[in-house]
């Protein structure tokens, strides 16, 4: 497996941290190349945020770990080839624990989907051509349990003119695409958007990323690429708040030891040896295999409710310091945000539960119910931080700064007159705001609240799946058979 990677498994979240270090990747950052992503103050903790998915396999591995049927050893959940409908249903758990644990997105959820998706899609190619791409992604899955490595998902393109597809843009390079073939593999050229957590991988996913015709063969490919791999370029994307990182001090930021992180990344005549390639050129097998992933990403989205138990718990704290907790109006509120946040979890944990085996041997989630689960995330979460809002009063939005608290003029007044009951102090009031803010106005609503919009794909994307799989024409069959009509001819 060619691409530089740490010697040995990683164990925990600090091994993790060091394997970054020193990769001398192309990574910019508000117009400047950055030395040392892992100490740069604004993308710490994203890395943080990662580690500690490792840190939760450590100390819980019935949660985040499982045995692989690949190597027999127990590897992180986030690699994991789904042996059952089980397997899935503990992804979910998993996944509303980190984001417990975070208040952020954590990162992994598009690489283990994307390993998931592709595992049976490169099995029914092979059925179909005699490809050899199952064996090759066999290996490169057990190589990655093996070293413990963090598998980015790459499918987003910029798109361009989305009235046209990728070979009838006036730049051909507005979707990723085969560029050269040669005896030892490929060059790609191109780029992917809103690229999660893709420098704090080692390894990145590229997939297509919609459904291709015949013309497109040189963008129906799939690969792995190290992200150390020569000729990528990482261009990191401004989130609200993010220089509060810059300013010193850990009130202002919200949350100040987790963030997420995504990245535009550029490929500019990046090698892929043949062993990395998992289809190329195959265009029929493209929106299958979006299809898969984003059926395993959609319920992936029960993550949210972590994060929304998170901003309940912050909400609901903030009414007990204003000395509130016991009015109706604020439990009934906080009753509508966990019935909210309940209701994203249940359809996305059924649609887990429903999952049923591909002719690969491993297991997908119902995709109807996959997609009635990002449905709701599209919408709740953003419910669920105006009743937070609400909750929190205006000083969510003009509380003054950490710096005056220090402030010899200022610091003494806050103090007096940012108290709310008795018995809590003015920092631990303007402590849980912050957090408030930093998930529904600042950093973290990144990935509460926008990437719930748009990530796995936009709203339409969900409502054109569940009216292809809504079954419509059996529904009516049922409605008729018991008012009495007789079946018509040809249903």
């Amino acid at each position: 497996m060619s691409g530089s990677q740490p010697p040995g498994p990683l164990r925990s979240g600090a091994d993790y941290i060091e394997s970054l270090r020193g990769r001398d990747l192309a990574v910019y950052y508000l117009g400047e190349r950055v030395a040392e992503p892992v100490d740069h103050p604004v993308m710490r903790p994203s890395v943080n945020a990662v580690a500690a998915t490792y840190d939760l396999a450590a100390s819980d591995p019935e949660a985040a770990s499982a045995r692989s049927a690949l190597t027999g050893e127990r590897v992180n959940r986030f690699l994991h080839v789904t042996g059952s409908a089980a397997d899935v249903v503990a992804q979910n758990r998993m996944q509303r624990r980190l984001g417990q644990l975070t208040g952020t997105c954590f990162q992994r959820c598009v690489g283990m989907d994307a390993i998931n998706a592709l595992w049976s899609v490169t099995y029914d190619i092979d059925a179909a051509h005699e490809t050899p791409y199952h064996q090759r992604f066999r290996a490169f899955v057990a190589a990655m349990q093996r070293g413990n490595l963090v598998v980015g998902g790459a499918m987003t393109d910029p798109k361009g003119d989305r009235s046209r597809g990728p070979s009838a843009q006036a730049d051909p390079d507005l979707f990723t695409r085969v560029v050269e073939r040669r005896a030892d593999g490929i060059v790609l050229r191109g780029a992917k958007a809103h690229q999660t957590g893709c420098v704090n991988s080692h390894w990145l996913l590229v997939m297509p990323t919609m459904r291709l015709r015949e013309g497109d063969e040189d963008y129906a490919i799939a690969c792995a690429v190290p992200v150390t791999a020569p000729g990528l370029t990482f261009i990191v994307g401004r989130q609200s708040c993010d220089a509060r990182a810059l300013q010193g001090g850990d009130i202002d930021l919200g949350n100040a030891r987790y963030s997420g992180q995504e990245a535009l990344i550029v490929f500019e005549d990046v090698f892929v040896p043949w062993e990395q390639v998992f289809l190329d050129g195959e265009v029929d097998y493209a929106a299958p295999l979006v299809e898969r992933f984003t059926a395993y990403h959609r319920r992936s989205y029960v993550c949210k409710t972590g994060l929304g138990d998170v901003l309940i718990g912050a909400a609901a704290t903030a009414a007990d310091y204003n000395g509130v907790e016991k009015a109706s109006h604020i439990r009934d509120k906080l009753t509508e945000m966990a019935h909210l946040n309940e209701t994203i979890y249940g359809a996305g944990i059924a649609a887990s539960h429903e999952s049923r085996p591909t002719a690969a041997g491993n297991y997908a989630p119902d995709p109807l119910l996959a997609n009635v689960c990002k449905h709701n995330v599209t919408r709740f979460p953003y419910e669920i931080g105006r009743l937070a809002q609400d909750l929190a009063g205006g000083l969510v939005a003009t509380l003054p700064g950490e710096k005056e608290l220090d402030n010899p003029v200022t610091g003494p007044l806050l103090r007096r007159f940012l108290v709310g009951r008795p018995g809590v102090p003015a920092e631990h009031r303007m402590r849980i705001l912050r957090l408030i803010e930093n998930m529904t106005l600042g950093r973290n609503a990144v990935g509460y609240l926008t990437e719930s919009m748009h990530g796995a794909g936009s709203p339409q994307a969900q409502r054109i799946q569940i009216a292809r799989q809504m079954g419509l024409a059996a529904k009516k069959r049922l409605a008729k058979r018991l008012a009495g009509i007789p079946e018509e001819p040809g249903g």
